[in-house]
């Protein structure tokens, strides 16, 4: 999954690692948007969530570099450097955000939501086509940790996920 990483320029995929542990930490995390010519959104949200899970538990487990090396063992060796290189100068960071969350909960949990509207603009003749995005900012609590999710979804996108959310629906109801 994270093997897509290798994608990017390498000064890149550190400013990308920065990015998703300053989410982890309340801030500002990466926007899909700034990625899309690169990954496709399943590609874009499975390695979010793999680079962002093993922040966590690098620094939940204290792992030694050794460890976090072996899971990036798929990336190249310079990619795999850099992702060790920002959790060496964050991991203080990254515990003192874990260390706020203190509901612990097994399972995975909305918190909170947060949505806008906005056109996409990448050039001139794309912003004339007033393409409208939904960006969907989630705050997912899972296994006590408090984890943002940030979506942007187009309009077709947006009715798959009402229509999936609508059967998971249907189907908690009838199991009440």
């Amino acid at each position: 999954n994270m093997e897509v990483l290798d994608r990017l320029p390498e000064p890149d995929c550190v400013k990308l690692c920065h990015r998703l542990v300053d989410g982890l930490c309340g801030r500002e995390p990466p926007c899909r948007g700034e990625y899309g010519a690169t990954w496709s959104l399943q590609e874009w949200a499975g390695l979010r969530d793999s680079l962002t899970a093993l922040f966590c538990r690098a620094v939940g487990s204290n792992s030694a570099d050794e460890e976090v090396l072996a899971e990036l063992q798929k990336l190249c060796s310079r990619h795999a450097h850099a992702v060790l290189n920002v959790l060496r100068s964050r991991r203080r960071e990254v515990r003192l955000a874990l260390l706020s969350r203190t509901d612990c909960m097994s399972s995975a949990a909305l918190q909170d939501f947060d949505w806008s509207l906005k056109l996409a603009l990448s050039s001139d003749k794309i912003s004339s086509l007033n393409t409208p995005l939904l960006s969907l900012s989630l705050d997912v609590r899972e296994n006590g940790a408090l984890r943002p999710v940030a979506v942007e979804m187009s309009k077709e996108e947006l009715s798959a996920l009402i229509s999936s959310l609508e059967a998971a629906n249907k189907v908690m109801l009838q199991m009440k």
